[in-house]
This record gives C-alpha cells, structure tokens and sequence, in this order.
C-alpha cells in the first residue's frame, strides 16, 4: 500500500513553476488594484499643495484648531478655521471641494461670512494642515462627521446650525445630511438647513442619499458652469423631498455664483430660511485661470473620478 505525499508534486518542477508563477500574479494584481485605487483619489480629489496664490491672509478673528479624528486606532489631526460673527448669529459648517485647501477658499468662506453667518471651515486629511496622506471617500466622510460634532459644540441651538458644501463638497454635505436625518429620526430631533452647491462626485451616491435627506435643501447652481452643468443639481433637485429650492445664477460660473447671484442669495436664504442678511456687496476675487477641459462621457467621468461625475 502506497502512502501519497504532496511534497511529491511539489519536487515536480512543472507544478513548482506554475505554482510560484500564480502567486506572483495574485501579488502583482493586488498591488495593481491598490494602486489603481490610490490614482482614482488622487484624480478625485486632485490636492494642490502649499498656499493659494492669491491668497492674502487670515482675518485677524479667525481661529485656527485641529479636530482629533480616530481612525483604525491610529489618531489624526483635521485642520479647521473658527471664524465667529455676531452674537446668536447662524452657524455654517462650510466642506470645500477638490484642488485647493482654506487658503484657496478663504473668498467663498468670506462671502458666507459677510452674509451673516458664523464659519466652521475644515480641511479634510491630506489637504492643507490636515493630518494624513491622499483623501478617500471614506475619510472625508469621517473628517466632515468630526467637523458637525465640533459645530453642535460650538452652536448649541440645532435652528442655527446649517451645512454648505461646494462643488465635491456637496456631495460630502449631502452624505452628513443624510447620516444627520437617519439619526434625527431615531431620536426625533430637529435639524437645519444644507445649501448644496454644485453637488456631484465620482461614486458618492448623491441621488440617492439627497433622497434620504429629512431638512430644507438649497440647491444653488450658475448657470454658465462648463465644469460642472446645470442640469446635474437639477437632477438632484429632483431626486430631494419638499421642501427644497433650486437656484440657477444667470451668467455665473463655477466659482463666482455667490458674488455674481449675490442678491438671489440673500433673497433665497431670506424667502426659504427666514434669514436676514446685510445689503452690502460682496467683493470680487481674481482667480487662477484654468484651462477649460472638454467634457468625459458619463462612464468614463465615474471611472476615473473626475470633478464632475454623474450623479446616480
């Protein structure tokens, strides 16, 4: 009687080729796969490092502090910008988009500022002083729940507690508010406003999510956007419940909606809020001029996470 010994086929050097190639291919499409991952966020987010250029400063009132974020045990720093106005004044938690950091933001952060509300501006890990390496859908999903947690902390009252996200950041806001109104019904508390601007993303999910969304949705859009059409948020208008507002700024542009609608803001916070926010313009800010790309097909722009995915 014959006993069998795998070591036998082992000692067979066809079957020890073939085996020793397949595990070098099940290492090689591994880290093929972890490096394509790492791509799809770097074109995602798309981080410009260091300072804007132009930006000028920060206001003497703002605070600068770091949030502690706890992630698979290992603790990180999101780096955010306090920027109180008046007393009992609106508090906004503001989620910027891809490319640039606060220091490129500090216009649009202004521009809220000047309408009456007190600023919480983050930067998720990997942009600007954050802690962290290439942002990923999931941490910023984690930086902007710190974020809330820290404006509940410093706004109390839940009737003046608002999110604003801007372009990727949109779709950021549409996640917290979503995750806000899952928890909201469980415990039945009330919650305020998220004025989404230019909502879209790679696979965010936003359609879906905004639907989920239980507070009133601002959505604000201009309407000469070549990055990011109209019609996007007004497909996510659609998918969001009452009550809900959509705002389409003739001759705005990706960046200059809120200088160029300045009053259409106003009317809208004040018509669909009941907030009342001074008559002063808003200033002008010169930015970079960006070469304008053409447009990707609907399946290639969610592949590769461009700015401006489809909305699904």
């Amino acid at each position: 009687m014959s006993i069998y010994n795998p070591l036998d086929l082992w000692r067979r050097p066809v079957i020890r080729r073939v085996t020793i190639g397949a595990g070098v291919v099940t290492v090689l499409a591994v880290v093929g796969c972890a490096a394509i991952q790492t791509r799809e966020r770097e074109l995602t987010f798309r981080v410009v490092p260091g300072t804007a250029s132009w930006y000028s400063g920060l206001p003497a009132d703002v605070q600068e502090m770091d949030l502690p974020v706890v992630a698979d045990g290992v603790t990180q720093n999101v780096h955010a910008w306090w920027w109180p106005a008046a007393e009992h004044a609106p508090a906004l938690l503001y989620l910027h988009g891809a490319r640039w950091n606060l220091t490129g933001q500090l216009f649009r952060i202004q521009q809220l500022h000047e309408f009456g509300f007190s600023v919480l501006a983050i930067d998720y890990r990997g942009f600007g002083k954050s802690d962290g390496d290439v942002p990923s859908e999931k941490t910023v999903y984690e930086d902007a729940a710190v974020a809330w947690k820290q404006l509940t902390e410093l706004e109390p009252d839940p009737n003046r507690r608002f999110i604003y996200g801007h372009s990727l950041g949109g779709a950021i806001a549409i996640d917290l508010a979503a995750r806000i109104s899952d928890e909201s019904a469980k415990t039945k508390a009330t919650w305020s406003w998220v004025p989404v601007k230019l909502l879209l993303t790679q696979t965010f999910d936003s359609v879906d999510k905004i639907a989920r969304v239980k507070m009133p949705v601002l959505i604000a859009h201009g309407e000469e956007d070549r990055y990011v059409p109209a019609r996007f948020s007004e497909r996510l208008y659609e998918a969001a419940p009452e009550p809900k507002k959509l705002l389409l700024v003739k001759g705005a542009s990706h960046n200059d909606s809120m200088r160029i609608g300045n009053g259409e803001y106003k009317a809208a916070l004040h018509e669909f809020f009941g907030l009342t926010v001074d008559e002063s313009p808003l200033q002008a800010v010169s930015l970079p001029r960006r070469k304008l790309r053409s447009p990707a097909p609907a399946a290639e722009r969610s592949a590769i996470g461009i700015e401006a995915a489809t909305p699904r």
